[in-house]
Order: structure tokens, then sequence, then C-alpha cells
């Protein structure tokens, strides 16, 4: 089932057509540190949300079956199966996040590599570049950037990004502090191009709401470690089934940058998580061990977690998703 992507009162914005491909309902899986992967990714292209995935996740050989070319090309192959096999249902578009932090080594690489692709979407995290955006246009793709207050928005769009993810509070791993009605509605009074939001967006009324208050996509990553496709561990992904909003800790001292974790996580780690020390930008390495470990022991999480209950595929959690945004839309439509 196809549902309709806009909402009243936003009809007069044009989406660019890489972004509508495919889409049950207008969402971006939001590319996960460490547990994103190519068996996520397609599930939720082939069920009908765009898929993303960070290009760091692929840390193998060439050859390996873990390289970013071995990841894309695994990728690619089966969407191109699943449309072939199913032309009046073609699979979302995929989108690669490519970290512009100088601690990431591997940018210009990896850039190449999408470039070989022609990845359709990529998204942009921690720094807006330029040159990469120019790239990204140079093979015809698209440029989606990561902000959490309207001075990064600003640049962002400066610099050549074609839209923003509003990374709203609440929103797991790194996540701003602002309010998602504050931030979205600062923001569509200068710009009214592509936005996802994010922000503890877990059900499809919270899809919805998004759309409500002027974003064109809900941007939605923690639900998606309870799934089977995730490369998250058991006990990790059992932590987001239990977990509520009580258990998110948000704090700079693990990767310099502020974010939101688990706090049985912290814990676990001999941590006192209501007294963790600031951290300073200094401490953020792309390429170090102790930044995959700050992500593989000490678990990011968003505040919506409450919401999800079970480990379940990916393509059942969107079709959930499907039918709870189906049935809000068909609420509200209902007040008078």
């Amino acid at each position: 089932m196809r549902l309709l992507l806009s909402f009243p009162g936003r009809e007069k914005v044009a989406i660019p057509s890489q972004l509508q491909r495919g889409l049950v309902l207008p969402v971006i899986g939001a590319p996960l540190f460490i547990i994103s992967n190519p068996d996520l990714v397609i599930a939720q292209c082939k069920a009908g949300i765009i898929g993303a995935m960070p290009s760091l996740n692929a840390r193998g050989a060439p050859g390996s079956g873990e390289h970013l070319v071995d990841w894309l090309t695994r990728i690619t192959q089966a969407l191109a199966a699943h449309d072939d096999a199913n032309p009046d249902r073609p699979a979302a578009h995929y989108a690669v996040n490519l970290i512009i932090h100088k601690s990431n080594t591997r940018l210009q690489e990896d850039l190449a590599i999408c470039a070989r692709f022609k990845v359709p979407l990529i998204i942009t995290s921690l720094g807006a570049n330029p040159e990469v955006n120019a790239a990204v246009h140079g093979w015809g793709g698209l440029v989606l950037h990561d902000v959490i207050n309207q001075r990064f928005a600003h640049k962002a769009i400066e610099k050549g990004a074609d839209g923003l993810i509003l990374v709203a509070a609440g929103a797991g791993g790194h996540a701003g502090a602002q309010s998602p009605f504050a931030l979205m509605s600062e923001t569509r009074a200068w710009y009214d191009g592509p936005i996802a939001l994010g922000g503890a967006i877990s059900t499809g009324a919270g899809i919805l709401a998004a759309q409500a208050m002027g974003a064109d996509f809900a941007y939605i990553g923690s639900p998606f470690i309870a799934t089977a496709e995730a490369r998250a561990t058991d006990a990790q992904k059992q932590a987001i089934v239990d977990g509520t909003a009580a258990d998110i800790v948000y704090s700079s001292y693990f990767t310099g940058v502020p974010g939101n974790y688990l706090r049985a996580s912290i814990a676990a780690q001999g941590f006192d998580p209501d007294h963790l020390p600031t951290g300073t930008p200094d401490k953020m390495d792309f390429g170090a061990a102790s930044q995959a470990k700050a992500w593989r022991d000490i678990w990011g999480a968003g505040q919506g977690i409450g919401a999800v209950h079970d480990v379940v595929p990916a393509p059942t959690l969107i079709e959930r998703l499907a039918r709870d945004y189906a049935a809000a839309r068909e609420k509200l439509c209902a007040i008078h």
C-alpha cells in the first residue's frame, strides 16, 4: 500500500524524485554507527523507507565482504533484483552517511567509492563541506546534512546541502538539546527545502506529527536497533525493548559531542550515569578503537524506545508504523 506523503499546507514544496521513489512512509532510517549494515538497509528499502548506513561501518579489507565496495555491491544488486521482480513496487532509494569530521581519515576514499556507485543520497554529519556536496552533485546525488541548531542549518545550506536533517532533543546518539517544535518552526521560517526531523519518533503517529510540524520526513533510528537485521547484540536489542525515556542519559563525556545513551550500558562499564564529566571535542576520533568502544559498549539510544516492545524483522516494524500512521491520519482527519 502506498500512502500519501504530503500534509495539508505542505504540497507547495517539491521533494526531489529520488527522495520519493518507492516510499510507503515518509521515513528515513537513521544511519546507526556500528549497527546499520547491508541487511538492514536492504530490508528498509524493500519495505518502503529510505535505508541508510554510515560508510565507516564497513571496516573490512577489500574483498572480505565487509569493505564498503562489497557492501554497496550487495545493496545495489539486491535492490535491482527486487525492482526487476516487482516493477509495480520498486524499492526506496538508499543513503550513505559520511562523517566530515577531521578525524575521519577515510572520507575521501569513501567519497570516491560512493561516486563509483552513484549513491543517490548522502547524509553528511559533523561538518558541512562544499567540496563533498559538489562531488555528490557531480554524480547526480543529493546531500542532506545533520544539524542541531540554526547556526549549523544556515551553514549547511550556504555550503550547498540539498536539505537538512534536524536532530532534536531526544534523538539517539549524537543529538541536539532543542525541542523539535522550536527547531522545526524556526527552520521553516527561512527554509522551504527538504527537511527530515529526528528526535524520539518511534510510532506512526509520531511520523504524522513530524509532517504536521512541517517536516517532509521522519528520521527514525532507535527502533531499528531492535530488529532482526540490525548488527547489534541480543543484549543491546533487549535493552531497547526493556527501556523507556527514563533510561536515557544525555552526555558529552564519551565522544566530546553531546549524545543520548542507555543508562544500563553506562553503569555496566563502571561509570556513574548521574555524575559523568563533561567531554571535549578533541576526544572524538572516528579512526580509533576508543570511538568504536564508545558505541559498542556504551549504547546510543533515543527517548522514544518506550514504544518498542519486541525484536522483529525490519519489514514487520515498518508495516506496523504504516498501519499506525494510517490510523493516526484517519483519526486526525475525522476531527472537526
